[in-house]
């Protein structure tokens, strides 16, 4: 069988098992079974593939025509012009969340002109936001919070390929709670599950068989998570200090009012994706915060 044989009878495997982009799946995959870019497979489409090799493609086919992740089978995911390690332990970052970055880039450029900004995530995954932070501020102090050890264990790998391991301390933990009064930040954000419980079974195969359901489902409503973070974040926030939120669609409006409500926060501002969804909703910390509050909230 040559390269062309192998990437035709993978596209038409792929397209019959309702794979879309059947050809570039095919491409990847037999590129990985043979150890060549796909550039390198249009060079050589008239070689002769080995018996191993066929096998192996076969092998990655079944996978992907099952409906498991492509990034999870071939290992990686680009996030922010970083290739990230990513496997069934995290969930595979996406090209919107790209947007929360960019506004906390925006923000931290003016922190930094003034001290060491300092950052805290919740909820990393992979690592994608903090490592992508720390690649692009020279001089930063970040925080960044997973629930799964597995998880962190995914990002700590990639802060170290990324080499931004000596900017990143990683700590396990259920939101802010490892945290305690006095420990504050110039910047909090996190792109928390937002998916209701109605929502999890519409999903993608892809996404609902594959990906940890626990970064993606954010209860009844969808709201459970931010209803969490927004009450609590005032007290670890340095005065004027940012909080950023990615939202879903049509969440951003429900978020916004949260955080109206709550008190502690001068009045949100969103910010689109690229398809025009309002994809990140962000708030700064008024000078004064009801401590009082915090302190029957914590009890």
């Amino acid at each position: 069988m040559t390269i062309l044989e192998a990437l035709n009878w993978a596209t038409d495997y792929l397209r019959d098992c309702g794979i879309d982009h059947p050809r570039l799946n095919a491409e990847l995959l037999l590129a990985r079974s043979i150890h060549l870019s796909r550039e390198e497979l249009y060079i050589r489409l008239h070689d002769q593939v080995m018996e191993e090799e066929i096998k192996t493609l076969e092998g990655l086919s079944r996978r992907r025509g099952s409906g498991e992740p492509l990034q999870y089978i071939l290992g990686h995911q680009e996030f922010w012009s970083i290739d990230l390690k990513v496997d069934p332990r995290v969930l595979i970052p996406r090209p919107d969340t790209e947007r929360l970055v960019e506004e906390s880039l925006s923000i931290l450029a003016k922190i930094s002109s003034k001290k060491i900004p300092s950052v805290l995530e919740l909820g990393t995954g992979s690592g994608a936001i903090a490592i992508s932070l720390a690649k692009e501020v020279k001089n930063i102090f970040l925080v960044a919070t997973d629930l799964s050890g597995d998880a962190l264990m995914v990002a700590k790998e990639n802060a170290k390929q990324a080499g931004v391991s000596d900017k990143i301390g990683f700590v396990k933990g259920d939101l802010l709670s490892p945290f305690h009064q006095g420990e504050t930040f110039d910047l909090i954000l996190s792109n928390p599950p937002y998916i209701s419980d109605s929502e999890i079974s519409d999903l993608s195969r892809e996404v609902r068989d594959h990906e940890p359901l626990i970064a993606l489902n954010g209860g009844k409503d969808g709201l459970e998570f931010y209803r969490k973070l927004i009450s609590q974040a005032p007290y670890y926030l340095e005065k004027e200090g940012w909080f950023l939120l990615e939202v879903g669609s049509n969440q951003a409006s429900s978020v916004s009012e949260m955080i109206e409500t709550e008190g502690g926060f001068e009045k949100p501002e969103r910010a689109k994706d690229l398809s025009g969804i309002e994809r990140v909703v962000k708030a700064q910390r008024k000078w004064k915060v009801d401590s009082r509050k915090w302190r029957v909230e914590k009890k």
